[in-house]
């Protein structure tokens, strides 16, 4: 019998004791909601400091201690939303969600962040021809409404944020310039806050000094908030180019930054517990609108910090517009699909930054770029990127230029043809340039279609479209010397069609609730011209030097900052409008057709839909006189909550006294401004909808767009009002007609089953527009 000495009879001992210690569970971020507070007006700081109290000893129920809850908590959410921020076990989120009085528990999720002419597109600067004075004028430029954005802080020199000649800072503000030291206020930029723990909690790191403060090293947020709200700025040009005076659309109204967005971990930037506590500190600060440029993937609504938030921010009068995301042209790709909030799809401008690339065949190809000239002083010769390839390196990453794929010995002195997909478009002129080439053509993929973006290259560039890209590869190919020119960027005004969808803007349907149809609008998002950060380069790449107060971006962050400056505009014109009411003004005034007269098209040069851009391009100067709107109250956004199956116990969360109709409400019959029906029609549906008078007496109208193999009655068909804020019904009815092959819809980018009509109301002078969309087969 083997019989061990004692050092191994220790060891194993040892090994055996390892084996019995429990594994630690892992401590994550999550969000426990537990719906609104019913604070007195003047809530003083005891009365903050009892409703953290109650959350430390709520959570100490299930962790055992007063001080574990106070060690766990990471924001207490105690004056308009309640609820906190924790540290919490999986099995321990499980359990608090159990709670009758929790409205939800999730993980504290990453979130992505999604001009000199763009006012003059839309109209804007433009005077009425009846009334003689734009929305501008009458709402004397947004004066003294308070605009504020969520995003990656504020660059506090540019002279979009000078207070010139504003007057004293309103008084309902209550809000502070945190560590002003770094980021100064004036009467212009009244408030800065930046909010770290969510994203500290999530990524681990430590805090450090880069992180306590509001300033905008990244570019994004001092971009969107000077095209919502900035200043007049004359001379404002990208390295020349694009020169006029930069505005934003409410230039006399007041900016606040909350900084919620912070250098990228796993391309995660912003996260729902800062998104959370921003929300709930600028409601208290006063602010009227709220633009937030950032995303993620459509969730329930109570698990969506950035849902939550905008509707208590909704509630509590404060409109709340988002950014669509830039996920398109892939159908059901919109995010911020909540019924409170404006979402916003992106579209383009009549201007370009034109940089033609000449080919040696005789082809003159439209491109568009910011960087600098070639020397006129001869034809390049051209190579295409998987014929530069390195040895080691796949022709599908050579041609879209990934970093150690090119061969410097094949791409000296040459202009390099690039295939638009996967990497950043400027990282693959870094790699152009850093392999040899003197210029880079970049061609469009089919997905990206007609969408060309103007970049800040590092080398001088052109960025083509899909079939003159095809064009540039196959006159490579059918040469043994294939040689080219691309000429130095020129801004040119008045290009049609315009504006059309840009393909990266999501698209519709609504996932999470199909009946609401998303996006909402469309505004500029292509190529936008606004302030920008000294603190980074153009093109936001660590190999790039250069510095400039202005710069182009393109994004549906960028559409959304658009319709919050007319937003700040119409506030200032009717502020006794609901969020709703606004929303509508700006929805049914909308325009589906370009300057040539037809119909919006895609990226793809084919007639746009609903689904793209919602109920059309925003036109400003008629959202402030729209005739008729579609208003809703926070109650209709409860009994809509209901509808979807939240019982009465959560319902008594956001507010006491409200009981749950019964039975719910048909979501057909929610009064948004559009009517989106997405099942199958296998008989008549009825919607109801409820319109609200706005303007002076007068009898309207209506007019019916049937979608193909759908017929629509509308009754009553005629609504006469006598009195400004007079409200009437009225209820369509939708039924097939036809052979189902006849309801095929022949639209891109949109599952085949949808057809799109509308609904018209009209007194002669306005014109109350109303999207329809039906599952037809």
């Amino acid at each position: 019998m083997w019989s061990p000495n004692p050092s191994t009879l220790i060891m194993l001992l040892l090994v055996f004791s390892l084996f019995q210690v429990p594994a630690f569970a892992i401590r994550k971020s999550y969000i426990v909601y537990l719906g609104s507070h019913s604070h007195a007006p003047g809530v003083s700081k005891v009365d903050l400091q009892l409703v953290t109290d109650s959350h430390y000893n709520f959570l100490s129920s299930y962790l055992g201690s007063k001080a574990k809850a106070i060690d766990s908590i990471i924001y207490s959410y105690k004056r308009h939303i309640n609820g906190f921020a924790a540290f919490l076990e999986e099995e321990e989120a499980a359990e608090i969600a159990k709670n009758p009085k929790v409205v939800s528990v999730f993980l504290n999720k990453g979130r992505k962040l999604h001009t000199t002419h763009s006012w003059d597109f839309m109209l804007l600067e433009e005077n009425d021809k009846v009334k003689r004075s734009s929305l501008w004028e009458r709402a004397r430029f947004g004066e003294d409404t308070i605009i504020a954005n969520l995003d990656t802080g504020v660059w506090p020199e540019s002279q979009s944020f000078s207070d010139k000649g504003l007057g004293p800072i309103p008084s309902k503000w209550k809000g502070i310039c945190q560590n002003s030291h770094s980021v100064p206020c004036n009467k212009k930029l009244i408030g800065t806050r930046y909010f770290n723990k969510g994203y500290l909690a999530y990524t681990g790191l430590k805090l450090n000094s880069s992180l306590n403060s509001a300033r905008d090293t990244e570019g994004h947020g001092s971009h969107t908030l000077s095209t919502a709200a900035g200043n007049f700025v004359p001379g404002a040009n990208v390295f020349g180019l694009g020169n006029g005076t930069a505005k934003g659309g409410s230039p006399k109204a007041r900016v606040a930054s909350y900084k919620v967005c912070w250098p990228p971990v796993n391309g995660s930037e912003c996260f729902d517990a800062d998104i959370m506590k921003a929300f709930d500190m600028a409601i208290h600060d006063g602010v009227d609108v709220l633009s937030v440029s950032l995303g993620g993937d459509p969730v329930d609504y109570f698990e969506d910090g950035l849902s939550i938030g905008a509707f208590h921010a909704v509630k509590n009068d404060v409109v709340v517009v988002c950014s669509a995301g830039n996920s398109g042209p892939t159908p059901g790709t919109v995010s911020n699909v909540s019924p409170w909030m404006i979402t916003v799809g992106a579209s383009t401008l009549d201007r370009e930054f034109q940089a033609f690339v000449e080919l040696g065949n005789g082809l003159r190809l439209k491109g568009t770029s910011l960087s600098k000239a070639l020397p006129k002083s001869k034809l390049y010769p051209l190579i295409s990127a998987d014929e530069a390839r390195k040895s080691d390196a796949s022709v599908k990453d050579a041609i879209l230029c990934k970093k150690d794929t090119l061969d410097p010995t094949k791409v000296k002195g040459k202009i390099l043809a690039c295939l638009r997909g996967e990497t950043a478009r400027v990282d693959k002129g870094e790699q152009a340039s850093l392999a040899g080439a003197v210029g880079m053509i970049l061609c469009n993929d089919k997905l990206s279609g007609n969408e060309i973006i103007a970049d800040a290259h590092v080398l001088p560039a052109s960025q083509v479209n899909y079939t003159d890209g095809v064009a540039v590869f196959a006159y490579i190919k059918s040469t043994a010397n294939p040689v080219g020119f691309i000429t130095a960027p020129n801004a040119k005004l008045g290009t049609k069609p315009a504006p059309f969808m840009a393909s990266f803007s999501s698209r519709g349907p609504n996932t999470v609730t199909p009946e609401i149809l998303k996006p909402d609008i469309t505004a500029p998002g292509v190529n936008i011209i606004a302030a920008y950060s000294e603190a980074t380069s153009p093109t936001d790449e660590p190999f790039d030097n250069r510095r400039i107060p202005f710069n182009t971006e393109s994004g549906t962050s960028m559409s959304c900052p658009h319709v919050s400056g007319v937003v700040g505009l119409l506030k200032t014109l009717y502020p006794n409008w609901s969020p709703a009411a606004i929303r509508s003004a700006i929805m049914t005034t909308a325009r589906t057709r370009d300057n040539t007269q037809n119909p919006m098209l895609d990226a793809s040069y084919v007639e746009s839909t609903p689904f793209a851009h919602g109920s059309g391009h925003i036109r400003p100067n008629r959202a402030m006189d729209p005739g008729l709107v579609y208003d809703l109250t926070t109650n209709e956004y409860l009994d809509f909550l209901c509808a979807l199956g939240y019982n009465q116990t959560l319902m008594e969360a956001f507010t006491s006294n409200r009981e749950c109709p019964k039975p719910a409400i048909n979501l057909h019959d929610f009064n948004y401004p559009s009517i989106s029906i997405p099942k199958v029609l296998s008989g008549s549906v009825t919607v109801t909808r409820r319109v609200k008078n706005v303007g002076p007496a007068g009898t309207y109208a209506a007019r019916v767009v049937k979608p193909a193999g759908v017929s629509v009655c509308v009754e009553p068909n005629v609504l006469k009002f006598e009195n400004i804020g007079e409200e009437k019904s009225f209820k369509v009815t939708l039924k097939p007609e036809g052979s189902r092959k006849a309801l095929q819809a022949k639209k891109s980018g949109v599952p085949k089953r949808y057809v799109f009509g509308g609904l018209n109301w009209s007194d002669g002078k306005h014109y109350v527009r109303t999207p329809i969309v039906v599952a037809a087969a």
